[in-house]
């Protein structure tokens, strides 16, 4: 007698129609696996918004434990933005449909914080006594602050259109 055998009380005939043993394989349910969103340009993405992750939030870790006084609004805009680039990276991670429109909107939400804290500090320098991730667009960063959200949300439409088809 096998384990299988031991552990279930259906009859050998009922088991080979329900697929329990020999028969056909019982049917998977449709819709449960999640589209891939690290796949080709998304695994550049998830690389980039890891790094950016580990730089705003290492950043922004420092200058609050250290020097918050001398600029509160540019050190918690840093941190900010190292949770949202967080939340970005884990989306793509996880994949799936749900994942991707909240990767999406985090990313417009990017965009027009990179948009208005660079105008800001550009229009009022004087507002932000240290530079924050986003400040000047993001040019300490070599403005992957603001191309990155762009690509990101190309990718993810994309990435839409390929999987309903």
């Amino acid at each position: 007698m096998t384990a299988t055998e031991e552990n279930t009380t259906v009859p050998r005939d009922e088991r080979n129609a329900q697929g329990v043993q020999g028969g056909t394989p019982p049917e998977p349910v449709v819709g449960t696996k999640r589209a891939r969103l690290i796949g080709g340009p998304g695994i550049l993405l998830v690389w980039l918004y890891g790094v950016m992750v580990v730089g705003a939030v290492s950043r922004s870790a420092v200058q609050i434990s250290t020097q918050f006084d001398k600029a509160p609004l540019a050190y918690s805009l840093s941190a900010v933005a190292g949770l949202v680039y967080g939340f970005i990276t884990y989306s793509l991670v996880r994949g799936g449909e749900t994942a991707r429109r909240a990767a999406l909107v985090c990313c417009a939400a990017e965009l027009a914080g990179v948009l208005i804290v660079g105008t800001w500090t550009l229009a009022e320098p004087s507002a932000f006594p240290d530079a924050t991730v986003w400040s000047d667009y993001g040019m300490g960063y070599l403005f992957i602050p603001v191309l990155l959200p762009l690509s990101a949300m190309y990718w993810l439409r994309k990435a839409r259109t390929t999987t309903a088809v």
